[in-house]
């Protein structure tokens, strides 16, 4: 079995919340309605989101 990379296995989620959340940022900023706020929602749902989950299962353990 291929071993990952010890560099994606620490940073890889870090990096692709960074990048859903700038990709958030800039489809707010430009986009006027439409699709552009859709994903502007989504993108910046996702990590929201996972802060959320992640901070009430740390606060129940």
């Amino acid at each position: 079995m291929k071993q990952r990379h010890p560099f994606w296995r620490l940073w890889g989620w870090p990096i692709v919340m960074g990048v859903l959340s700038a990709v958030g940022l800039v489809s707010a900023l430009f986009s006027d309605g439409g699709v552009g706020d859709a994903v502007a929602w989504v993108a910046l749902g996702i990590p929201t989101l996972v802060c959320l989950w992640y901070g009430s299962v740390r606060r129940r353990s």
